[in-house]
């Protein structure tokens, strides 16, 4: 993961120069806002890898679960960079409506802005996969926002040729509002799945397939289950429920079925996880957990 991190970055800073060049020969609207937007994403990525190292440090005292939750912050930076991104393409395509567009050598720098689109092209696909692949949400979002360049530089493109073909250099605006729209849907999406990972929001999807599996196993063993919790945490899931046991079963057969259970749901989620389970009595649950004022 960190070889995917340090290319992002590297190509980052080749499109920093590709692009910049590509808006100074030429003047255009959208050229200047799929430059700001690179801008954002180097900016963006240096937060990332870092997010990423620290992501990884096993737990310590300060931190018993471990550093992984820094990758919704991570996420939601490079959203909210987005989301500024965007505003900024916006206001000066606006800008240059108002107050008029001059465009010059749109050849070249349709030429530049293609060869810049196809390797972050090929960059956040590439990005994407390793993200889905590590369920790595930091991956996935750098590839999001690598996409999301991709996306301004097609309207860019785009821009240019109608400016070409028609004569009209009101085109290269219009398209920069369009782009910094779609981009800026971008954004406000990446920002909603950080929050929903620091608020720890319920996947619905993995929450019905936990419970599926726990009835089917308890079931099987003459038991029953409670309290299940999950959350995601950065990479992995942790998951916790209660096991009800009958009163003539020893502690240790106890344990060992505990602990086949947690196995068992470990190498059937898709995730990495840790399973924790709590172990209760069937016949006096209810008897003790009022007399120490617990939740039934």
């Amino acid at each position: 993961m960190n070889f995917s991190m340090k290319l992002s970055f590297m190509i980052g800073l080749l499109m920093l120069i590709i692009k910049p060049y590509a808006y100074y020969i030429t003047g255009s609207a959208a050229i200047l806002s799929d430059a700001a937007e690179s801008a954002v994403h180097v900016f963006a990525v240096g937060f990332a890898a870092y997010s990423m190292r620290l992501s990884l440090k096993p737990p310590d005292e300060n931190h018993l679960y471990g550093h992984d939750k820094v990758s919704f912050f991570s996420a939601g930076f490079e959203g909210a960079m987005i989301i500024f991104a965007a505003l900024f393409i916006i206001y000066k395509s606006i800008h240059k409506i108002l107050f008029g567009n001059e465009l010059e050598n749109v050849d070249k720098g349709i030429f530049f802005i293609i060869f810049a689109t196809l390797i972050n092209l090929v960059l956040g696909f590439y990005l994407s996969r390793k993200g889905k692949k590590y369920n790595s949400i930091i991956l996935e979002a750098n590839g999001k926002h690598v996409l999301a360049d991709c996306w301004t530089s097609f309207a860019a493109i785009s821009a240019l040729f109608l400016v070409k073909l028609t004569g009209i250099a009101l085109f290269d605006p219009i398209v920069g509002i369009l782009a910094g729209t779609n981009i800026l849907w971008t954004g406000i999406k990446l920002i909603r799945r950080s929050v929903s990972g620091l608020m720890d929001q319920t996947d619905l999807t993995l929450h019905k397939q936990i419970i599926e599996f726990l009835s089917k196993e308890t079931q099987q063993k003459n038991l029953e289950f409670h309290h299940l919790r999950h959350r995601l945490s950065g990479d992995k899931i942790l998951v916790e429920f209660h096991l009800l046991f009958p009163n003539d079963l020893k502690l240790g057969k106890a344990h060992e079925i505990a602990s086949e259970i947690e196995h068992h749901l470990k190498t059937n989620l898709d995730v990495e996880s840790e399973i924790f389970t709590h172990l209760e009595l069937k016949n006096q649950h209810d008897d003790i957990h009022k007399k120490y004022e617990l939740p039934i």
